[in-house]
């Protein structure tokens, strides 16, 4: 090989931490050769030359005169802000970001074993002694109750004005429930059916009882199946009811407000009527006693002992018991009688 197809070059190798390597290599071959033996890291690296980048399929003959060439490691991806992975991330950390239920994704078979298994206000387990409001609402009576003696209901609940929007209701037990730790502690007494939110229940407003929907459309009663007290269809009311049955308890509650607050303003109405007949014959009386005053009034009646003595009594004698002596040169004291002057 002659010296016209061969050519120097010069390899710089800084990035690996390894010595310069000077190198006779034909013109004929590729860039590439040039790195037969090196560790390189795979494809990240790139050369230059004169800080230029060249292609590794180039031909050494088309090298500059300065005939060096520069092995450049590539920075990696990631770590620096550039979006990219650091390599520590896991496929696991990045399908539990999508995994996380957000708050307004929340289970709806969840939120609805909730309404029928715990207080609507203190989230606490159902217990006996428990309530319904007037839309179908489950609460615990003691959580309740203070809630309103120290106004901390929230506006959600602003409908519950004091006790009477409270309507005391009885759940009948789940067998053994307690004892096993189950969350679902009451059923239908009737059906079996469990209190969980999969069946609709009813609470039978005059007596209190808890009955599912389908107890009552297969017996065919107008009195209640626990207790046998008679119920209309009106004392029917849905627990954790639909948004339509929501809505006719609502119409219905505000109904019977309009009735009481008409029959209070009745009540008040006749009230003042009589007090302004009160105030007609204050008004003539006092009428009377100033005509009395502008004439001559009339002597008033003086009691006289004289006049109911007994007819065997001497008059005078009697009369001294409730009257006081003729006058006479007497003089008395608070506490006697005293002599005539001279005979003290």
């Amino acid at each position: 090989m002659g010296e016209r197809d061969s050519r120097a070059v010069v390899l710089l190798l800084d990035d690996l931490s390894l010595p310069s390597r000077r190198l006779t290599v034909p013109s004929r071959l590729p860039v590439s050769d040039l790195l037969r033996g090196l560790p390189l890291p795979g494809s990240s690296f790139y050369l230059t030359a004169d800080g230029r980048p060249l292609p590794i399929s180039a031909p050494v003959a088309s090298l500059p005169p300065s005939g060096s060439i520069q092995l450049r490691l590539r920075a990696l991806r990631g770590g620096g802000g550039d979006g990219g992975a650091t390599g520590a991330e896991s496929r696991d950390c990045y399908l539990s970001m999508y995994l996380t239920k957000k708050p307004d994704k929340a289970d709806p078979n969840e939120a609805r074993l909730s309404r029928f298994t715990c207080c609507a206000l203190s989230g606490e387990p159902l217990a006996a002694p428990a309530v319904a409001d007037r839309l179908g609402n489950l609460f615990n009576k003691e959580a309740l109750v203070e809630a309103l003696l120290h106004k901390r209901l929230p506006k959600t609940l602003s409908h519950i004005r004091g006790l009477k929007d409270m309507i005391p209701i009885h759940l009948h037990p789940k067998p053994d429930a307690d004892a096993a730790g189950e969350e679902v502690r009451f059923q239908c007494p009737v059906t079996g059916f469990e209190f969980n939110g999969n069946y609709q229940f009813l609470a039978l407003r005059k007596c209190g009882h808890v009955l599912s929907v389908k107890a009552l459309k297969e017996v065919k009663t107008s009195a209640c199946l626990v207790c046998h007290k008679e119920f209309d269809e009106a004392d029917k009311m849905p627990l954790n009811g639909t948004e339509e049955e929501v809505a006719a308890l609502r119409q219905r509650m505000e109904e019977e407000r309009g009735k009481v607050k008409e029959k209070k303003e009745k009540k008040v109405g006749n009230g003042l009527s009589g007090s302004k007949h009160a105030a007609v014959a204050v008004a003539a009386g006092a009428e009377k006693l100033e005509n009395g005053k502008k004439g001559e009034a009339p002597s008033a009646k003086r009691f006289k002992a004289s006049d109911h003595a007994p007819s065997y009594a001497n008059k005078e004698v009697y009369a001294s018991i409730f009257t006081s002596s003729k006058k006479s040169d007497f003089k008395e004291t608070y506490s006697c009688r005293s002599l005539p002057l001279g005979r003290n």
